[in-house]
């Protein structure tokens, strides 16, 4: 027992990194020798991501209305400036997205099926759905994951609490301390977890399909990659006047692999709670500037809406104008702030898009078909940019206003 206390302990303490890396390998080792027992350990990525969205409505509901209540007057948390590099990075993305899709036009070869689901009519369909959300029963929102609603009620309670009793306060905080304690546990077993996601895509899926789309996944990944690697940084570095490459590489590192993963940026808000806090930035400012994040940061749903798209407009010979070009970019940037925060959240959002151009809904669909086929990869990309961007754009507010303070203080 002694020589066991000390191993988990190295294991418990270890580098999270490292050990999903070797996650990573032993599912892809594991599906490649033996397709069936890989399947088998499936069960454990499931958990792990049950786990994960189990966890995350009651963490965002107490955090935000404990933060909000326990806040002192007159206190600073930034989040108008997070607000607007949120919607700033998302139009970036889309028209980074408009570029590349000229640059690399993309025609396909639509399959004969069409995904069943019904997709929104228009962007009116989109806010409206959006506003009901707001108002949404509060049980109902945490049961089903409904964030924006949880998110609104944890506002109004936090709000409301702010003239409570120091003891009522304490109590909310106390209880913030208990779920943020469960949430570190849940988050160490990512390596157990992602071992078994990654074993099972494999077993299921390979990566055979995925080979007849490799130019429009090119396409994909190339713009998310821009807009993690260029556009971000700069983005840092006008906020921070510092090397933003430190803070990017560290929240793709830390955020954006589980978020790869998981593929849910609802279910990764436990894990981008936790580095905001190793980041040592303030508690008031992320504990609602995260879970808004995962609700409308979605650059990379931005880009895939973009990019499909105009892989369907090349491919039906319709031409494209500047000015339509731009006007894509707008609707995709707005429409992805309702893209829900799920696997495959965004595709449901091309055919409004597509309507643009006077696409027919039965050849959107088709389209949204190709979107799930590629998935496993494009989805996966998608949320690692949402997701780590989520903490990028967080902290760089957060850096620039600790910059500001210190030059005025200097002044």
């Amino acid at each position: 027992m002694n020589q066991t206390q000390p191993f988990l302990a190295r294991i418990a303490n270890g580098s999270l990194v490292i050990q999903i890396l070797i996650g990573i390998v032993a599912g892809i080792l594991i599906a490649t020798v033996s397709p069936e027992n890989a399947m088998k350990v499936g069960f454990l990525g499931g958990l792990f991501v049950s786990a994960l969205k189990a966890v995350a409505p009651i963490l965002v509901f107490i955090l935000v209305a404990s933060s909000i209540a326990n806040q002192k007057k007159g206190a600073h948390t930034n989040m108008k400036p997070i607000i607007v590099l949120y919607m700033f990075g998302t139009l970036m993305a889309a028209l980074t997205a408009v570029t590349m899709s000229f640059l690399f036009p993309t025609t396909l070869t639509l399959v004969a099926n069409t995904a069943s689901a019904t997709p929104p009519e228009g962007i009116a369909e989109v806010l409206n759905t959006l506003l009901f959300k707001i108002v949404d029963n509060p049980v109902n929102a945490l049961m089903t994951g409904n964030f924006i609603g949880i998110l609104a009620w944890a506002i109004a309670l936090g709000f409301a609490l702010h003239q409570a009793s120091d003891a009522t306060k304490q109590v909310f905080h106390d209880v913030s301390n208990g779920i943020t304690m469960i949430v570190r546990f849940v988050i160490r077993l990512a390596p157990i977890g992602i071992f078994g996601l990654v074993a099972n895509t494999f077993a299921e899926t390979g990566f055979d399909a995925l080979f007849a789309y490799g130019h429009l996944l090119a396409v994909l990944l190339g713009s998310m990659l821009i807009i993690a690697l260029v556009v971000n940084p700069i983005i840092v570095f006008v906020k921070t006047k510092e090397n933003p490459y430190p803070l990017v590489l560290r929240c793709i590192r830390e955020s954006g692999i589980t978020a790869f993963f998981t593929r849910s940026s609802a279910a990764n808000i436990p894990v981008n709670m936790q580095l905001c806090k190793d980041l040592d930035l303030h508690e008031d400012t992320y504990s609602v500037s995260i879970p808004l994040g995962a609700t409308i940061n979605m650059a990379g749903a931005a880009i895939t809406i973009t990019v499909l798209t105009l892989a369907a407009v090349h491919t039906m010979g319709i031409e494209v104008d500047i000015a339509t070009a731009v006007l894509l970019s707008v609707v995709a940037a707005v429409s992805a702030c309702g893209a829900s925060g799920v696997a495959g959240g965004s595709l449901l959002l091309i055919p409004l898009a597509c309507s643009l151009f006077g696409i027919p809904n039965e050849v959107a669909m088709q389209v949204v078909a190709v979107g799930f086929i590629i998935g496993v990869i494009q989805d996966s990309a998608e949320t690692a940019l949402n997701s780590s961007t989520d903490v990028i754009f967080t902290a760089a507010a957060c850096k620039g206003a600790e910059a500001k303070l210190t030059s005025a203080e200097t002044a």
